[in-house]
């Protein structure tokens, strides 16, 4: 099982450097947990493009259905209570942003209810590495 950060969803839809390898694990393992604050760090980017002239409105428009497609198949973390109380712990202990705690801390709370390791797919380098010293396994 894998929990996919915005950082490593983006990729699916908007061609960059991790496209190759996002549509590689998709493709091997179509199951995406990821947090209810996803979709809306998803748009973010996908909106951010559209202003800096990356993304033209029709491409726009194209990406939002197909995030919006995406996440209808995603299974989503939806806890925000529990979520926010491993968040704010996380701030304390890792140079990282708030949506990024709140992504790590969804994490950690899916780790706990899995058997296994959960693997942790993420671009982001700072939330990489305060994943892996909470104990995920980050990809890549």
């Amino acid at each position: 099982m894998k929990y996919w950060d915005a950082s490593a969803l983006v990729p699916l839809l908007v061609s960059e450097q991790g496209s190759n390898a996002s549509l590689e694990w998709v493709g091997r393992d179509g199951q995406i947990v990821t947090w209810l604050w996803t979709r809306i760090e998803v748009a973010a980017a996908i909106e951010r493009r559209t202003r800096e002239g990356a993304l033209s409105r029709s491409q726009r428009r194209q990406v939002l259905a197909q995030l919006d497609a995406l996440a209808e198949r995603w299974n989503e973390v939806t806890d925000a209570l529990a979520v926010r109380s491993r968040a704010i712990k996380l701030l304390a202990r890792h140079p990282i942003r708030a949506a990024d705690a709140g992504q790590l801390g969804a994490a950690l709370l899916v780790q706990d209810q899995v058997a296994g390791s959960l693997e942790f797919v993420c671009f982001d380098k700072r939330l990489s590495l305060a994943a892996e010293l909470e104990g995920l396994q980050v990809l890549p």
